[in-house]
């Protein structure tokens, strides 16, 4: 029997026991939450409002007042009038199914079965929620549809992790950074089974791509070029073809998908900005010619300077094999000038860890690392908010406060303008009007 027609019968059987049992229910009353805040930072990028009053109902921002404005009868208070108060944060380069600790990951992996990497996941989600950051791409995971399934549970409200924009896996070339390299024989054939995101030549990439869609990806990412963490050597420039890129590229678009590319060397940079995507991960050999593409395609940088840091880290301390460990201090050596070359041509710059190859819930280092660079804390904080939303095409609903947008709301003790540094301590975080850490003082409670 079809499963439809199982489907259909049981439905049929449910209707009567469900028309017989259930009994109206009375509509409830929005939920009203007033949040009075010491400093806001409505709009990042602008000068922070004095004390502000946020009106929440039913996990979208009604109104932005001045001053501390009462709660009206029913309604609960949030008291932040000694924190600082700014959207949530969004980080465009996550990875929940990686831990953060390669050896660690190498020693249990034969022990852990997709049900124990899902819970893993799921703690990490939570983890980077109560860290401040709302919504997270996440680039990548062995368990795609694993991925999905967190992503619509925590949509559902039945678990608790930011907003979850995925990419399935990523799509790769054989022998390319996204395949099972280094391993055995039999262990790479266990990785390869079901291997729909290896693909050779334009067209199989074009049903790699919409294989990726298929499993549920709402982003697409592919390798453009060598990746400093796969164990092989082979150096970090262009593994794909134009031809197969462009094809990756113009599939997602159909699809009304964006495509981020993973790209070192300079050759798969400039190759995937010809191709057309959307954003470019990692960007550790940038020169003036990548930065006129840049400008002139509109693409973002990704620039992932907390995977760097973690990788040199590792690797130094014998975690990483001989050929990423190579890779590793090959990139060291020129991503700081890269980045800082593309800061000064005006490229346009979106916040991303790639946490997961660096342990999770510390992905505000990131924003240290940003104006290490020079970059002032203010864009910084800016790259994290508007700039991720506009990449993720959600600046309609996320990544300001102001009338109509989701309710993400954090804060923190102090101005994270003056010093960035307080992002790393995250003392209150609502997701679209829920609260999900108000830890001492800031408190809710409700008002009668």
């Amino acid at each position: 029997m079809r499963f439809s027609t199982i489907m259909a019968v049981a439905f049929a059987i449910a209707a009567p026991v469900a028309a017989q049992t259930s009994a109206p229910v009375a509509p409830a009353g929005p939920r009203v939450t007033y949040i009075q805040a010491g400093q806001l930072l409505a709009t990042p990028g602008q000068a922070p409002r004095g004390p502000s009053t946020i009106v929440v109902r039913d996990g979208k921002v009604a109104e932005v007042r001045d001053g501390f404005v009462a709660p009206t009868a029913g309604a609960e208070l949030i008291d932040l009038r000694d924190r600082y108060v700014l959207p949530g944060l969004i980080d465009m380069h996550v990875h929940f199914y990686s831990s953060g600790y390669p050896l660690k990951s190498r020693l249990e992996g034969p022990t852990k079965d997709k049900e124990d990497a899902f819970v893993a996941a799921a703690g990490n989600a939570r983890a980077t929620l109560l860290g401040g950051f709302t919504t997270v791409r996440d680039l990548g995971s062995p368990e795609p549809r694993g991925i999905r399934a967190l992503r619509d549970a925590i949509a559902r409200g039945e678990m608790e992790g930011p907003t979850i924009v995925n990419a399935g896996r990523m799509i790769s070339v054989t022998a390319g950074h996204g395949d099972a390299n280094g391993l055995k024989e039999d262990y790479a054939h266990a990785e390869r089974m079901d291997a729909d995101h290896l693909c050779n030549g334009a067209d199989d990439c074009r049903r790699a791509t919409r294989e990726q869609i298929f499993t549920g990806a709402e982003v697409i990412k592919f390798a453009a070029s060598g990746g400093v963490g796969s164990n092989i050597a082979g150096g970090l420039e262009a593994q794909m073809t134009y031809d197969e890129m462009k094809a990756i590229v113009d599939t997602a678009h159909a699809f009304g998908r964006k495509v981020t590319a993973h790209a070192h060397g300079k050759s798969g940079i400039d190759t995937a900005l010809r191709a057309g995507v959307d954003s470019i991960e990692h960007g550790s050999y940038i020169d003036d010619e990548t930065v006129r593409l840049f400008k002139s395609t509109g693409a973002y940088l990704v620039p992932t300077m907390h995977a760097f840091e973690s990788v040199i880290r590792q690797s130094r301390a014998g975690e990483r094999p001989a050929a990423s460990a190579a890779k590793a201090e090959e990139v060291a050596l020129v991503v700081k000038a890269s980045h800082r070359r593309a800061l000064a041509g005006g490229v346009k710059f979106a916040f991303g860890t790639d946490s997961g190859v660096g342990p999770h819930a510390t992905n505000a280092l990131e924003f240290g690392y940003m104006t290490a660079i020079g970059m002032a804390p203010a864009v910084a904080i800016r790259t994290a908010t508007i700039d991720a939303a506009t990449l993720l095409g959600r600046a309609d609903r996320i990544g300001r406060i102001a009338p109509g947008m989701d309710a993400d709301i954090i804060a923190v003790a102090g101005d994270p303008v003056a010093d960035v540094a307080r992002l790393n301590t995250v003392d209150f975080v609502m997701q679209k009007g829920r609260v999900r850490k108000a830890a001492g003082k800031p408190a809710l409670f409700p008002v009668e």
